[in-house]
């Protein structure tokens, strides 16, 4: 892979990261006007199958495979249940804790479960050992994490203080 192509999936990377808190914040407040969060999670996923079903047609992917989906082991199906989990936490959270605390937050959690899943080489994952530049590179994010929450003041609370 060239550094180019690298340079690239970084920065896709860091867009679907973007993503993640813009999505929480639209969604909570979908969830404010329908007077429950999952109720914003079901349009929010009803959406997302809209725009996929279009983006698959139109990209002429072929049909999947049936018989791999009937013999696929049980772990395989948790996808969706961990992005229907992450998508309830951040509705349910971010107007709580605020956008920031909750990414932070998840993103901890992401890095722990990251490195282990590397380590392990679990769910078909490339095998990635957990070293110590590894280790030091997890702990200065939680590090950043916890500054980020320890920092957090909602300025309507600091308004009202003041």
């Amino acid at each position: 892979m060239s550094s180019l192509q690298t340079n690239a999936f970084f920065l896709l990377a860091a867009v679907a990261g973007a993503a993640i808190p813009i999505q929480g914040g639209v969604n909570a407040a979908m969830g404010k006007g329908l007077g429950h969060p999952l109720w914003a999670t079901l349009v929010s996923l009803a959406v997302s199958f809209v725009v996929l079903t279009i983006v698959m047609a139109t990209l002429k992917l072929p049909s999947p495979s049936i018989r791999f989906l009937a013999q696929a082991p049980l772990w395989m199906w948790a996808g969706g249940v961990c992005g229907l989990l992450f998508m309830s936490m951040a509705l349910i959270l971010i107007p709580k804790i605020g956008a920031s605390v909750f990414i932070a937050m998840a993103l901890a959690g992401q890095v722990i479960t990251s490195l282990a899943l590397d380590h392990f080489g679990l769910l078909g994952l490339a095998q990635r050992q957990l070293n110590s530049g590894r280790l030091f590179g997890a702990l200065l994010l939680i590090a950043g994490v916890a500054l980020i929450q320890l920092s957090s003041t909602p300025a309507a609370s600091a308004a009202k203080a003041g």
